[in-house]
């Protein structure tokens, strides 16, 4: 009697005759595919700073008209004092302008999705908004406003808005029309079409709006700022730039502006995270794929 051995590793489907999926090396914890993204504008970084740095002290360049990279961080260090208090004011005003730009924006892209005459009526307001330079509105914003801090919230609040309002909308329209047939031929009212296909549909392109926001409220904020510190008033770190340069204290006011680009991408990167947490699950753009 033959004994027919039996490979208990093969279940006869189709998946059993797949090769095993190589799993991915990591180092501390992170991918290495992760490692290179991080390390390679690392090191090209190092490689600029360091140019900077030797051209500087070859040249001789005095630092009231470039100061070099150590400079630079030795007055980041001293003048810390000074410009953490105006970096938690551009923070907040960065913050603030984006929080109304998110709740405003989603709102009123809402109310568009649902009523066409309302969009045709206020949107190409919106777009007026959107092209106006805020730096030709923002001198009469900070006199029509008593209040500095509440002028140049909405200074950066006009900047930040319309992405936000214009790739929500563009997400609320782009569900698929065949899902809100379906949606229609069972029944489903307005709202219900709206919160289990039409949200979900617009969620990847509100964060994408929302990452682009994220920068133009900081830029609005600065800007703002430089308007208002022209005037006197003192607020966050473009008044301190303002300041130094006024001062000739060539070395804070790049220390400002280190803060200020250091700041940006922080948001950017917050922002980014948030996303891939939000999509990485069940959208094409964030989750990872084996080829």
């Amino acid at each position: 009697m033959t004994t027919v051995m039996q490979d208990d590793s093969r279940d006869g489907t189709d998946a059993a005759a797949l090769p095993a999926p190589l799993e991915e090396r990591r180092w501390l914890f992170l991918p290495i595919a992760t490692w290179q993204k991080i390390l390679a504008p690392v090191v090209i970084g190092l490689v600029v700073l360091g140019l900077w740095e030797f051209i500087v002290w070859k040249a001789g360049v005095p630092y009231y008209i470039l100061p070099g990279p150590w400079r630079i961080f030795r007055t980041l260090i001293t003048d810390w004092g000074t410009l953490s208090g105006s970096l938690l004011i551009t923070l907040q005003i960065t913050g603030l302008a984006l929080l109304a730009a998110v709740l405003l924006g989603g709102l009123l892209s809402i109310l568009f999705s649902q009523s066409k005459w309302l969009e045709m009526s206020l949107f190409p307001y919106a777009i007026i908004l959107q092209v106006t330079p805020i730096v030709a509105i923002a001198p009469l914003i900070i006199i029509w406003v008593n209040n500095t801090l509440l002028s140049l919230l909405i200074c950066a609040w006009i900047v930040a808005f319309f992405p936000i309002l214009s790739n929500t909308i563009l997400g609320l329209n782009s569900a698929d029309h065949n899902l809100v047939n379906l949606f229609q031929l069972y029944g489903a009212n307005r709202w219900q079409t709206l919160r289990y296909l039409r949200l979900p549909a617009a969620l990847p392109y509100f964060l994408g709006g929302l990452r682009i926001s994220g920068g133009l409220a900081l830029i609005g904020a600065v800007v703002a700022e430089f308007v208002a510190g022209s005037g006197g008033t003192a607020s966050g770190l473009a008044f301190r730039i303002l300041e130094a340069g006024y001062q000739l204290k060539i070395p804070r006011m790049f220390a400002a502006l280190v803060m200020v680009s250091g700041t940006g991408i922080l948001i950017f990167l917050v922002l980014s995270l948030i996303s891939h947490l939000l999509l990485r699950r069940w959208h094409e753009s964030a989750m990872r794929r084996e080829n």
